[in-house]
């Protein structure tokens, strides 16, 4: 694996706050190019060129500012609008004109939305009804959604898709956060037909110990508009047995 060394302490060992530091002055390096093996689910893109997923992909996508958000966010929706896909999408930024606005001036945006191919929501929605977060609760909101788009509707294939600042928030369970992001390795599988992108800002998620949890809970990290194999990334069984 290729890492620069001043993230490594004297024994060898990630330093989170130096990968941090790292990871924001784009100077740490993951894993290489994904590789996608023969045999599996079709790939279908992204919406980034040269950019292919697959379903059941669970994705974290690291960028800085919402300028650098909206260009993963808008070809990622813009590509599933115009295949068919079912779009679920949740904003933790109040502000969503950057990323409609784009969309409406390619797509029949309200169509989709009337139709319920595209949906919409803020965290206090989803994420945080109530003013808290669960990771049971959550994963039962993503289990609702998938089941209605794919058995109820008849989507061939859905993207889904969360903007994880709420997490910084002073509010119960966020303290979940990265044991709900393991659960998803293990929820994702049982629905193959669908992709998860999970997007962090890291001009606001700075804390280096809470960074490795994200990479640890993530096989695949989309950076600098590539998707990246993660050589951090732990099974969930074994990453929450480490966090008992």
């Amino acid at each position: 694996m290729d890492l620069d060394p001043h993230v490594l302490d004297g024994a060898g060992v990630l330093e989170p706050a130096a990968f941090a530091a790292a990871l924001h002055g784009g100077t740490a390096r993951l894993g290489a190019p994904r590789a996608l093996p023969d045999g599996g689910p079709e790939p279908v893109s992204m919406g980034i060129p040269g950019v292919v997923i697959r379903p059941g992909d669970h994705i974290c996508a690291f960028y800085r500012g919402a300028a650098q958000r909206d260009e993963v966010l808008v070809p990622f929706l813009r590509e599933g609008i115009l295949a068919g896909d079912k779009c679920i999408c949740v904003m933790d930024d109040p502000d969503t004109e950057p990323l409609l606005a784009p969309l409406s001036a390619e797509l029949d945006l309200e169509r989709s939305m009337r139709t319920g191919q595209f949906e919409l929501y803020d965290s206090d929605h989803a994420y945080l009804p109530g003013g808290s977060f669960a990771s049971d609760r959550m994963l039962g909101y993503w289990e609702r959604g998938f089941h209605d788009a794919t058995d109820d509707c008849g989507y061939t294939f859905v993207r889904a898709v969360g903007e994880m600042t709420w997490a910084l928030r002073d509010v119960p369970g966020v303290e979940q956060l990265v044991a709900y992001e393991a659960r998803l390795n293990d929820f994702l599988p049982t629905h193959p037909q669908c992709v998860l992108l999970c997007l962090y800002d890291l001009e606001q998620f700075s804390d280096g110990q809470m960074l490795m949890g994200l990479l640890g809970t993530h096989p695949i990290v989309l950076m600098s508009g590539q998707l990246l194999d993660n050589p951090w990334y732990t099974e969930p069984g074994e990453f929450l047995a480490a966090r008992v």
